[in-house]
């Protein structure tokens, strides 16, 4: 605040020219930066939305140096599954050569007939190549032999079969019957003497003494009581009536008219309930001397019989089994009373339950028996068992009968025989039981006993060879019987090249190995190996058998051997390109996982890595493809190499699918990249847009302030100029 006083007018063009001061100040600023909103105070929403958005493109553009370096990656990961694609085309290529090579060596010789002869077996015997270290031998010639007979001698005892044993138990001891239920009676009594109609007086009592269970009751009756027990006068005119009145006092006993006598009954049961009756008497009331005046006498000292206890029914509770079914079997005094009559319910228990076996009755005692052959064994059980069958009950277990099975085949007929107890109780009769048999079936042979052990022999020319087979086989020959073949005479032969072709080529010690051909009459060796065939039995460009000779040698093949080692060097390099397809060290090919940051907030991201179809990480090398080594072996089998181009056509697949899923990676990731560096640049011309100024504007802007600048410095001075008028005043 200056102490400067400005007129009106002055202050006024001064205002104005610091308004036009501060916008060309503005102006130039926006000239120099190249925007309009230099400041939150410019323009807050432009400001802070301008800056949310050159934020998040920086941000964006962080992500692209990750992209990048990811496709990197991914295009080394292709570089080395293209180089691994190459070089299994390579391997392809050279199995396909091996398998069309036929540059097979081979060498002819003729056939000496004189020195093989048929004075012994010759053999031309080959090793080494792919025969191996073990020699396989091919007979030249056979040789004369007489007739050998077919035998089979037996190596143990012939071992009889054997009959059934039917399942007993023998009873030890009486059968002991149940019993049944006794009832309870209770004790009582009754009193003698004849009875005749009496009255009491008004004076007099009735008297009655009575002993139950050994407890005295002196019971006595007024007039009064006896009108009041019988509801009426006290007359006692009846048994009846003088039952009554005593039963209204009497305890633990009942009085009764028993066909006119008075008679007491107990009221408890067993042994101790006893009623005695100790007198019955009329008296006037003032002495205890019966006066009988009523004709009833009052006999004394009737004792009573004493009550039984109840005895409960003695049940016999038995079991029977045959191993598979249980016949529980309750013997009671109604249903086995005795012996005879429990033999019969439980054989119609043992039906019942399924169970085959009969018990009988022997003078009282019972006996068990199961199955007639032997087929079952029965045993007994349960509280009863003892009662039943006696506590030492002997049992024998039940065996079925044991046959001995065989089977004689002369290699058209065949004799199935089987050996019984009955037929064949022993060595010497199952020798003639057997004999029928093969003359039954049409076989010639013939079974001998010596000293218990059989043997058995073909035709004595030795025209057929007796087998022997079948379960009981063992037990009739023993387990290791001597077994001779039978052959019948022959003159013997030598070969002819085409019959020794055959047996070569037939061999299957040597098919795919050696091939043998006739060549003008004489037998041509041919290696189908990469190493050195040897052959023994040759001598002089002749074959002439083993044990005369030295041993020739056939070459190899050559062109198939080179090949293994041309393949495995290939399959050699597969592993090195798989392990130098890394970029900034991750390696997708040995299994690495590459994961990228698609967005600013990494909520979006992308992984790749080698997996196999069900999702397991799997490195690309040559044991995950399956290419194993060469093998010279390998390369000399035609099938062998049908094989391997089958399992290199499978890596082959396996390294185009993972080359296509990388390839698909890969364009993900690429237009990824592109699509942030478009978002980039949106975000950036976003803010521009929002924060950038006109530069044309603005320098009309600054070209219209600066004039009026000087159109407020011109207004100035002539205010200024009115009022330097005053001074005049004062010249």
């Amino acid at each position: 605040m200056s102490d400067i006083v400005l007129s009106k007018g002055i202050r006024n063009n001064l205002l104005q020219l610091q308004n036009t001061a501060d916008k060309v100040a503005l102006t130039q600023g926006r000239l120099s930066t190249g925007k309009k909103v230099n400041s939150a105070l410019d323009n807050p929403t432009n400001f802070f939305t301008a800056a949310s958005l050159t934020s998040r493109a920086k941000d964006l553009t962080n992500l692209l140096d990750g992209l990048s370096s990811g496709i990197k990656v991914l295009e080394a990961a292709d570089n080395g599954l293209k180089a691994i694609t190459r070089t299994i085309e390579s391997l392809q290529s050279t199995v396909r050569q091996a398998r069309q090579d036929k540059t097979f060596k081979s060498q002819t010789y003729s056939l000496d007939t004189t020195t093989i002869g048929t004075s012994a077996l010759k053999n031309i015997s080959f090793s080494g190549g792919a025969v191996g270290s073990t020699a396989v031998n091919v007979a030249l010639n056979t040789t004369a032999a007489a007739a050998v007979q077919n035998t089979i001698v037996g190596s143990a005892a012939y071992t009889a079969p054997t009959a059934a044993v039917q399942s007993t138990v023998a009873g030890s001891a009486a059968y002991q019957a149940p019993t049944a239920a006794v009832a309870a009676t209770s004790g009582g009594v009754t009193a003698p003497g004849a009875f005749a109609s009496f009255s009491l007086g008004a004076s007099d009592t009735l008297k009655f003494d009575v002993s139950v269970d050994g407890t005295t009751q002196n019971l006595t009756f007024t007039q009064a009581e006896v009108i009041t027990a019988l509801g009426g006068g006290g007359t006692i005119a009846t048994v009846d009536e003088l039952a009554t009145v005593i039963n209204s006092k009497l305890t633990g006993a009942t009085a009764s008219n028993s066909s006119g006598d008075l008679a007491l009954t107990s009221s408890s049961t067993g042994t101790s309930s006893n009623v005695s009756v100790i007198g019955v008497n009329i008296n006037d009331g003032t002495t205890d001397t019966p006066t009988n005046s009523t004709g009833f006498d009052g006999t004394t000292g009737a004792t009573g019989t004493a009550g039984t206890a109840a005895v409960a029914a003695v049940d016999r509770v038995i079991t029977i089994s045959d191993g598979t079914n249980t016949a529980n079997i309750t013997l009671t005094a109604a249903n086995a009373g005795d012996a005879a009559t429990a033999a019969s319910y439980i054989n119609a228990q043992l039906t019942s339950a399924g169970i085959t076996g009969t018990a009988t009755n022997s003078s009282g005692t019972l006996s068990l028996a199961g199955a007639a052959d032997g087929s079952n064994s029965l045993t007994i059980g349960g509280a009863g068992a003892s009662a039943v069958f006696g506590a030492g009950a002997t049992t024998t277990a039940g065996t079925a009968a044991v046959d001995r099975v065989i089977s004689i085949s002369d290699g058209t007929n065949t004799a199935n025989i089987t050996l019984t107890s009955a037929n064949a109780g022993n060595a010497a009769t199952a020798a003639t039981y057997i004999n029928s048999q093969l003359t039954s079936a049409g076989i010639t042979g013939t079974v001998t006993n010596n000293a218990g052990t059989l043997t058995l022999s073909g035709a004595v020319a030795g025209t057929n060879n007796l087998t022997l087979s079948g379960a009981g086989a063992t037990a009739v020959f023993g387990a290791s019987p001597t077994t001779t073949a039978g052959t019948a005479a022959t003159g013997g032969s030598v070969k002819t090249v085409d019959e020794l072709v055959a047996a070569i080529n037939s061999n299957t010690s040597l098919t795919d190995k050696v091939r043998a051909s006739a060549d003008n009459g004489k037998l041509r060796i041919e290696n189908l190996s990469t190493d050195a065939l040897d052959i023994s039995g040759i001598a002089s460009g002749a074959v002439t058998g083993t044990g005369t000779t030295t041993t020739d040698a056939i070459g190899p093949n050559d062109v198939r051997k080179n090949l293994v080692t041309q393949f495995n060097d290939l399959r050699n390099q597969l592993d090195k390109f798989s392990d130098d397809a890394s970029f900034n060290g991750i390696n997708l090919l040995k299994g690495d996982k590459l994961k990228l940051f698609l967005n600013e907030n990494s909520t979006s991201t992308i992984e790749v890595q080698a997996k196999d179809t069900a999702g397991n990480v799997r490195e690309i090398s040559n044991t995950k493809l399956g290419i194993d080594a060469a093998t010279n072996a390998e390369f000399e089998d035609d099938t062998a190499l049908d094989g391997r181009l089958d399992g290199l056509k499978t890596a082959l697949d396996t390294i185009r699918s993972q080359s296509s899923s990388f390839g698909s990676n890969l364009s993900i990731v690429q237009n990824r990249q592109d699509f942030t560096k478009s978002t980039i640049n949106t975000l950036q011309t976003g803010a521009d847009n929002l924060t950038l100024a006109d530069m044309n504007e603005e320098a009309a802007n600054l070209l219209s302030l600066q004039t009026r600048q000087q159109l407020s410095q011109t207004a100035l001075s002539l205010a200024n100029q009115a009022d330097q008028g005053v001074l005049r005043l004062f010249g």
